[in-house]
C-alpha cells in the first residue's frame, strides 16, 4: 500500500497569523477613515492580499489608482511583518507539534500548501521550517484557492499522486481546492462552513495521533 502524505495550510492550521493580518488590515482601514470589523475580516479568509485590499476598499467605498493600491499593499505587509518577526514556537497551534513529530517518526512526508508569501519566514520563526519535506507558498503559484494548483504542486514535490494526499485546511476556499485536486480533506473549524471536507475537527487539539492513524491506515 502506498504511504499517504499530508499537505498543511499555514494560517489557522499550523499557527494563527490571522490575528496579525486582521490588525494590519484594521489599521489600514482606520488610516483611510473607516472601520474594519471582525465580521468584515471573515470575507478575507483564504483570499490573496491583492483581492483582500479590493474587498477592504469596497467596504470603505473608496476608489484608488493602481499606484495607490500598491503603496497600501506594501504598507499593510510591512506592518504584518513586524508582528511576524516577533513570533516564537509558543504560537504553534495546540497538538500540531506532537502530530508533526508522529508523522516524522512514521516516515510520512508532509508539505506546506499556503497562499502566504511569508510562509517560509513564519515557519523559521516558530522553528518548524526544517520539518517540512516541501514548501509551496504564494511565491510558487499563480492561481489562488479554490484553484487546486497549490496542492497539486505540493503533491508533485512530495512525489505523491493526489489520491494519496491528505490536506488539512481551515478555509472554505482551501477545502474546495483540496476537493478540486481530488484529495482527502480535513477541515479545522466550523463544520457548516467547511461542509465539503471529508472530516471536520473543531480545532487542531482534536487532530490527535489516534485520528492521524485512522487517516493513514
Amino acid at each position: 500500500m502506498t504511504k499517504k502524505a499530508f499537505i498543511f495550510d499555514l494560517d489557522g492550521v499550523i499557527v494563527d497569523t490571522a490575528k496579525y493580518h486582521y490588525l494590519a488590515w484594521k489599521n489600514l482601514a482606520n488610516s483611510l477613515g473607516f472601520d474594519f470589523t471582525p465580521s468584515n475580516n471573515e470575507l478575507l479568509k483564504g483570499v490573496s492580499r491583492v483581492r483582500s485590499l479590493d474587498i477592504l476598499l469596497s467596504i470603505g467605498k473608496i476608489n484608488l489608482s493602481q499606484e495607490e493600491k500598491d503603496k497600501l499593499l506594501a504598507q499593510k505587509n510591512e506592518e504584518y511583518l513586524t508582528y511576524v518577526n516577533q513570533m516564537t514556537s509558543d504560537e504553534i497551534l495546540p497538538g500540531i507539534t506532537a502530530l508533526l513529530s508522529y508523522l516524522e517518526g512514521q516516515q510520512i512526508t508532509f508539505s506546506l500548501g499556503s497562499a502566504s508569501k511569508n510562509a517560509p519566514l513564519i515557519l523559521k520563526k516558530v522553528g518548524l521550517f526544517n520539518k517540512f519535506s516541501a514548501i509551496v507558498d504564494g511565491n510558487d503559484v499563480s492561481m489562488a484557492k479554490p484553484d487546486p494548483e497549490v496542492f497539486l504542486l505540493a503533491a508533485k514535490k512530495l512525489n505523491k499522486s493526489p489520491q494519496d494526499c491528505i490536506v488539512v485546511e481551515d478555509a472554505a476556499a482551501g477545502v474546495q481546492a483540496a476537493k478540486n485536486a481530488k484529495m482527502i480533506c480535513v477541515g479545522i473549524g466550523d463544520s457548516t462552513i467547511l461542509k465539503d471536507a471529508d472530516f471536520t475537527l473543531a480545532s487542531t487539539e482534536e487532530f490527535t495521533i489516534d485520528f492521524a492513524k485512522k487517516l493513514i491506515d
